[in-house]
């Protein structure tokens, strides 16, 4: 059987057919356009696939890679970042569509499964796969399986309290990892430290005074703190960091280095890994659902 992956992402859609083997037969993107609406979403994701379908002659899975989860009762889709699509009954709408079964999942965990089983994350048992973009999210894969918790939320670390009466985050709380350390968070505590609005990569790359110093240290005690909090729960074997933000190379021995401060071990030595998928872990991602 062949598989397809759809990623449905902010600003792109993202379609791939494989075979057996994870060999690639087609790949196709596509702008999400989210500004048009749900409706128009559902029909871009099933005419994509329609067309993934007519290149191949053999028995096909879709998997598709959706912002936000799916609640365990209603099926409705919650916690997005995309916000039309919250509440909205997306894979039944697909499946109506397209007349047969799907398999979905959030990003998070589309990223995760996809590097521990073909990417940064192979060969260890337990692999904590984080989402550092836009938003920040994560999975958990155990042995190979995805670990999803009782409601279909495990992994949610960008939304554990880094700081009380902090800032205030979409879902209602405040202080969430996610309004520290996300791409548009960074971006933004630059702006307040220095009034310039630029972006991440201009930050990164382009600057080297006190500001960017201070606002350096800020980034790697709230990652710090937020990934300790992972390791003292979970332990992984593994953590595989993916997204826009993965990009910065300090994250791999000053960012580790703050990490294992704050763990509450003397003997930390948790592996901190670049993804090895890029942007691409969340379409393979989606055609491993139905081996699950």
């Amino acid at each position: 059987m062949h598989k397809i992956g759809i990623d449905l992402g902010g600003t792109k859609i993202e379609g791939i057919l494989v075979d057996e083997k994870f060999n690639l037969i087609e790949r196709k993107r596509i702008e999400t356009h989210q500004e048009n609406g749900y409706d128009s979403i559902v029909k871009s994701i099933t005419s994509l696939v329609s067309e993934l379908k007519s290149k191949t002659n053999v028995d096909t899975s879709v998997g598709v890679c959706t912002p936000g989860i799916s609640d365990i009762n209603s099926g409705l889709i919650k916690n997005s970042n995309t916000q039309c699509l919250i509440g909205m009954p997306l894979k039944t709408d697909i499946e109506k569509r397209l007349g047969h079964k799907i398999f979905m999942e959030n990003d998070a965990n589309c990223f995760a499964l996809a590097e521990s089983s073909l990417g940064a994350g192979k060969g260890y048992n337990i692999v904590f796969g984080v989402i550092l973009g836009t938003g920040v999210g994560g999975g958990i894969v155990i042995n190979g399986s995805l670990h999803k918790g009782r409601t279909n939320i495990a992994g949610e670390w960008g939304h554990h309290t880094l700081h009380p009466n902090g800032r205030q985050c979409y879902c209602g709380k405040q202080g969430c990892v996610e309004t520290y350390i996300s791409g548009p968070a960074l971006e933004n505590n630059w702006s307040v430290l220095t009034g310039k609005k630029e972006s991440l990569q201009i930050i990164t790359e382009n600057h080297s005074d006190e500001k960017k110093e201070e606002w350096k240290r800020n980034f790697l005690e709230n990652f710090g703190i937020g990934i300790a909090n992972v390791i003292d729960i979970l332990d992984p074997d593994a953590i595989i960091l993916g997204g826009g933000v993965s990009n910065i190379p300090f994250l791999y021995d000053e960012g580790k280095k703050m990490i294992f401060e704050k763990v509450f071990s003397d003997s930390v030595d948790t592996p901190i890994l670049k993804n090895k998928l890029g942007d691409s872990a969340g379409v393979f991602g989606a055609c491993l659902l139905d081996d699950l």
